[in-house]
């Protein structure tokens, strides 16, 4: 074990994100410390907003919910969170059994933000309510209880993290339950009180219960990554027949179209850019939340067009902000060759930019909640085009994240280049706008804001070649730290 984490610590030393800027580092904490704060003020504060509002038993009101939460924490990690193995090749040329490998794996999978983040939520509330006089052993129980649920989530994660049927049932199931909660009247917390009520009592058997559910899972896990620790089992890259296609209605876009070409292949091809493609797709719906009066903190002008954003830039941010690391298995073979770096940007610009626009068409059906939904997506459209397009090509620059087109084929892939530097990097794509739209209504008007941004996404399109020198300068200068984290 000793050794192993030595060479952790190495792998994390020697990674060419430990090098990364000091303003970045800056930026993680701030992030991390920001989410540590929501969790932390919702475990101090839940208790007394519900007493505040009145709902009724603080707990009870909790319990009520807690189906809600325990079903989107499932989605979320299927998301986002990295299998823990994503490196194991490496260790398999090691005198190490793989029974030790795969549980050392396990037990550093138990240390991630998805698992820790819910202890700053848990262990307050159950201060909280300790403080406020409800029963200690009860309490205790109570937190260990909900914990070790999410821990199961946890596992049951990483069994069925390959599976887009059992992902496509749990979010239906997540957006099915939402939707009768809060669209069509049918209280669904009831039922979720009489599944997590017994949380909080001394009944042993539902202890065992939880207990036995997470060793279970563990148990398959195990074996399951067990049996595919073999570089011609789970390890082994799958071939797939190759279909070709010669895509000659590119050709109208002359020194672009080879870019174009290579681009689509690289989409149809692979499981992993589709997978951003259906990601584009599922965010065109992501309106429903704010169009419907689903949520009503969300019926504000300046939401809805937050909300314009995300339903037309899907595809954008899932595919666009990963430029170019959609290219690293051949990124060197690239730059080795003579091609202007103006084109190859511009190739991804017109990319999103088609995307946008179909995203904004198939976003149609909001015309049935009335044209003012719909003039939010448009207005999202819009400031996509002009002002969110170079965005996402600018902060790409700095996402050297290697991209393994084939990582959805593997248990032990690396399922998600998500990271830090993503989340950092997205926050002015959605900040500023909001900025922009917000300072306008606020001491103008709602009209006069929609006009600022459709102004500042026509000042966008008319600087267009100056934008893109700039962020071409941008690429020439990450040129070679990308390189090099594209071969680690």
């Amino acid at each position: 074990m000793r050794n192993y984490f030595s060479l952790q610590i190495k792998q994390l030393l020697r990674s060419p994100t430990w090098g990364q800027t000091l303003w970045m580092r800056i930026l993680v904490g701030f992030f991390v410390v920001y989410f540590v704060a929501v969790f932390l003020l919702l475990g101090i504060g839940l208790f007394f907003i519900i007493e505040e509002l009145e709902l009724g038993d603080p707990l009870d009101v909790v319990h009520g919910y807690m189906l809600f939460y325990v079903l989107g924490d499932l989605v979320f990690r299927y998301l986002m969170q990295k299998m823990p193995v994503a490196d194991i090749k490496q260790y398999l040329y090691l005198p190490i059994k793989k029974g030790k490998i795969v549980r050392l794996n396990l037990l550093k999978s138990l240390f991630s933000f998805f698992n820790v983040s819910h202890l700053f939520f848990i262990i307050p509330f159950g201060i909280i309510l300790i403080v406020e006089g409800y029963p200690v052993a009860e309490t205790c129980v109570w937190m260990a209880s909900i914990y070790i649920a999410l821990l199961a989530n946890h596992f049951l994660n990483m069994l069925v993290n390959n599976s887009k049927v059992v992902f496509a049932v749990m979010l239906s199931l997540l957006l099915s339950l939402l939707s009768l909660q809060f669209y069509f009247g049918v209280d669904i917390t009831p039922y979720s009180f009489e599944i997590f009520a017994p949380f909080s009592s001394l009944n042993l058997l539902v202890i065992g219960a939880l207990i036995l559910w997470v060793v279970l899972l563990y148990t398959l896990v195990f074996y399951q990554y067990r049996s595919q620790m073999y570089l011609d089992a789970g390890l082994l890259d799958k071939k797939t027949k190759f279909r070709e296609n010669d895509y000659t209605f590119l050709e109208r876009f002359g020194p672009l179209a080879p870019f174009l070409k290579m681009d689509l292949a690289l989409i149809t091809r692979n499981k992993r850019s589709k997978s951003a493609v259906i990601a584009g797709f599922i965010f065109v719906f992501y309106g429903l939340l704010f169009f419907t009066g689903a949520v009503e903190s969300y019926e504000s002008p300046a939401w809805q067009f937050f909300a314009g954003i995300f339903v037309t830039g899907g595809f954008m941010f899932s595919f666009g902000q990963y430029v170019p690391s959609w290219d690293s298995a051949y990124y060197p073979l690239l730059m080795s060759q003579n091609i202007r770096y103006i084109d190859y940007l511009n190739s991804k610009w017109y990319l999103v930019q088609i995307a946008t626009i179909i995203s904004t068409i198939l976003a149609t059906f909001y015309l049935y909640l009335g044209w003012d939904a719909y003039r939010y997506v448009l207005l999202g459209m819009i400031y996509n085009l002009g002002i969110n397009s170079y965005m996402v090509l600018w902060g790409g620059a700095f996402v050297k994240t290697k991209i393994d087109l084939g990582s959805n084929k593997k248990a032990f892939g690396d399922k998600s280049a998500f990271n830090y530097k993503t989340m950092l990097l997205i926050l002015p794509k959605l900040a500023l706008p909001l900025l922009i739209y917000g300072l306008s209504a606020y001491y103008f008007s709602h009209e006069l804001a929609s006009i600022a941004i459709i102004a500042v996404s026509i000042l966008g399109f008319t600087l267009k070649k100056p934008v893109f020198r700039q962020i071409e300068k941008v690429y020439k200068k990450e040129k070679y730290t990308t390189l090099k984290a594209y071969k680690s």
